[in-house]
């Protein structure tokens, strides 16, 4: 299992959904994809495009006071 990391921190949309695409499918399944930003509506769109894919989101985590988060999914 590897773990993908992408930084879309100062990215607006669709970057931050592109690149995710872009790692979700480089990936092997198992694999983790960490995706970094700070934009508020991919925080949202990320997570809807990856189970409308059939992908599990395992977590949407808040960070530096809610200016960035953190979405962890499985591919």
């Amino acid at each position: 299992m590897t773990e993908v990391e992408i930084d879309v921190r100062g990215e607006t949309c669709p970057v931050p959904l592109v690149e995710c695409r872009k790692a979700l499918r480089k990936a092997s399944p198992g694999d983790l994809v960490l995706v970094k930003g700070t934009h508020p509506a991919s925080k949202k769109e990320i997570p809807m495009a990856c189970e409308a894919l059939g992908l599990e989101v395992l977590g949407i985590e808040d960070k530096e006071g809610g200016k960035e988060w953190e979405i962890k999914i499985r591919r």
